[in-house]
């Protein structure tokens, strides 16, 4: 299949090698020309706009920061939209709100083209495997259509309904990472205050009912200090910043959520926005001292 992505950061590159070897057409656009090089490397064409993206695909994915980085390269100059013909079918991996998702399904519905929202969960290291999860909104037909090359993507597909409503799933799950990395965090600092080693504090944790696969893995690495990112702190706090809008757009109020946006903002703030989103431990040592 002729495979499209716009947007080759660490979740877009390693997508694209996933399908490249497993034998998919992958061409790929990215506004920093460099984050191409390694599918490059290994067979993917190189365009220059997201219009010679989906001139050459029959499925295109976007995979950008947030909603306006979308309907840029959506709508916008050289755009997705641009490059229409014939049963082209347009998918956004990136994590927004879902009422904007509803409302670039509306625009892409306008132009003849049809739009699912395609996010997922699992970081690169798994997307390279095509071990993904996928969560699908808009028409079934369409999603339908899309089966097969999603299975090469992920390992479980979820069919939820009309457009926006991955996406609302999308940030609920998100929100677990937040508040999941913040308790395991204020464990491991409690912990340490104790005088007691942290691994037994996992070990114990890890041996009841509430373990996690983050208390299972990431909290090892979080340990020695290891903040390689494969999500980064500053785009979960973007994705709370998302949570907490979508929250109001449903007239709802998440006290939890709020408070937790403020915190990975003060860590942003602090200077571990570049490191991966489990550096929020540091953060939460340092503000520990009283």
């Amino acid at each position: 299949m002729r495979v499209g992505i716009v947007g080759t950061g660490l979740l877009g590159t390693a997508v694209g090698l996933n399908l490249l070897k497993k034998g998919h057409s992958v061409t790929v656009y990215n506004r920093t020309r460099s984050k191409t090089i390694p599918l490059e490397q290994n067979g993917a064409k190189v365009v220059g706009s997201p219009k010679k993206v989906s001139e050459n695909s029959d499925i295109v994915f976007s995979i950008v920061k947030n909603a306006d980085a979308v309907k840029k390269v959506a709508f916008g100059d050289d755009c997705i939209a641009c490059g229409k013909h014939d049963d082209l079918i347009v998918c956004d991996m990136s994590t927004i709100n879902p009422i904007q998702s509803k409302e670039i399904a509306q625009e892409f519905a306008k132009r003849g083209l049809s739009f699912l929202d395609t996010p997922v969960m699992g970081g690169p290291n798994v997307a390279i495997t095509g071990e993904l999860v996928m969560m699908v909104g808009g028409e079934k037909i369409m999603f339908e259509k899309c089966k097969s090359l999603f299975d090469d993507i992920a390992n479980k597909v979820f069919y939820l309904g009309p457009n926006g409503t991955a996406h609302s799933v999308k940030l609920a799950m998100n929100l677990q990472i937040a508040m999941l990395a913040l308790a395991i965090s204020e464990g491991i600092t409690l912990a340490r205050g104790a005088k007691i080693e942290p691994e037994t504090f996992l070990q114990i944790l890890n041996s009841t009912y509430f373990k996690t696969g983050m208390s299972e893995n990431k909290a090892y690495k979080m340990l020695e200090g290891d903040y390689n990112p494969t999500f980064t702190l500053a785009n979960l706090r973007k994705d709370l910043d998302t949570i907490n809008e979508a929250a109001k757009s449903f007239g709802l109020n998440l006290p939890m959520a709020t408070k937790a946006n403020q915190v990975y903002q003060d860590a942003e703030e602090s200077g571990f926005g570049t490191m991966d989103y489990t550096a929020i431990l540091e953060y939460l040592k340092n503000k520990a001292k009283l």
